[in-house]
């Protein structure tokens, strides 16, 4: 009787995992608003990392159009000073090297 291989499990295959199956609902379409308000600044924050980044869809679970929306909205709340363009508290990280750290010692 031969061998029988087993095949390796592929990783689109695999049942569960961090993405198991379907995607999280907009939070826009779910509470069926149609346009995002700059001036929700509270709102706006979930869709903004600690370093002050805007989150992708893949994250934050908002559709195209939605997310399209966000970044906009974001980028009009930062103009007017109701959102900051970079985390507060200037913390540096550290072990990071480039050219401007050869100058700190001088």
């Amino acid at each position: 009787m031969a061998k029988q291989r087993r095949r390796p499990v592929r990783r689109r295959d695999r049942k569960g995992g961090p993405s198991s199956g379907r995607r999280k609902p907009c939070p826009y379409c779910r509470d069926k608003v149609d346009q995002v308000d700059y001036k929700d600044v509270s709102a706006l924050r979930r869709f903004i990392s600690d370093r002050g980044k805007i989150r992708s869809r893949r994250i934050t679970g908002a559709c195209r159009r939605h997310q399209s929306q966000v970044a906009r909205a974001v980028k009009r709340a930062r103009e007017v000073a109701l959102l900051p363009y970079v985390a507060e508290g200037g913390s540096e990280r550290e072990g990071r090297g480039g050219r401007f750290d050869r100058d700190r010692d001088r």
